[in-house]
């Protein structure tokens, strides 16, 4: 849901980057290739969005080598990514993390490349700091949960990719709600 919602705030005429979705993938709800749960093509069909194409894709090696940003929904998902690259340290986030950081950093300059921008918001970061959960950094997940729980989580990873794409795009602080 997370990797639609942040295509859309970020599609041409703004195309700063290319968004791709995957995952951890945990063998006993879901494995490589399945289509998304239909609560969660649901929910985001109030927000135009149709998803049930996307298909289920584990992470690799492939997937982060080149990435300019890597994003997790939660601690758990960035440590993943870190142990399998570890040069992506710098550009793996969570959602929350980035746009909590970013907001502090400021928004992206005019001109400045997006990897510039994402060096700014890592500075200062430590490694410990991804230990353990926290309610702070990591969005829970609603799989198995109920057609309001995707609902609900939703409409927040809407709001979270907004404020994101405009920090990226280097416009003031919720600029593109509203829009798309």
């Amino acid at each position: 849901m997370a990797g639609a919602l942040l295509a859309r705030w970020l599609a041409p005429p703004v195309a700063l980057v290319a968004v791709r979705s995957a995952g951890l993938l945990d063998e006993g709800l879901i494995q490589e290739g399945e289509p998304p749960r239909p609560e969660a093509v649901a929910a985001l069909t109030g927000y135009g969005l149709d998803i049930s194409g996307h298909r289920s894709h584990r992470v690799t090696v492939a997937d982060l080598s080149g990435a300019d940003l890597v994003l997790g929904m939660s601690r758990a998902h960035v440590r993943h990514a870190v142990v399998l690259a570890p040069e992506t340290w710098p550009m793996a986030f969570t959602l929350k993390e980035l746009l909590r950081r970013g907001e502090e950093t400021g928004p992206r300059r005019p001109d400045e490349p997006l990897a510039d921008w994402v060096a700014r918001v890592h500075e200062g970061r430590e490694r410990p700091a991804l230990l353990g959960d926290s309610p702070v950094d990591d969005v829970a997940d609603p799989m198995g949960g109920s057609a309001p729980a995707y609902a609900d989580t939703a409409a927040l990873l809407d709001e979270l990719t907004s404020r994101l794409a405009g920090l990226c795009l280097g416009l003031p602080a919720d600029s593109l709600r509203g829009e798309g």
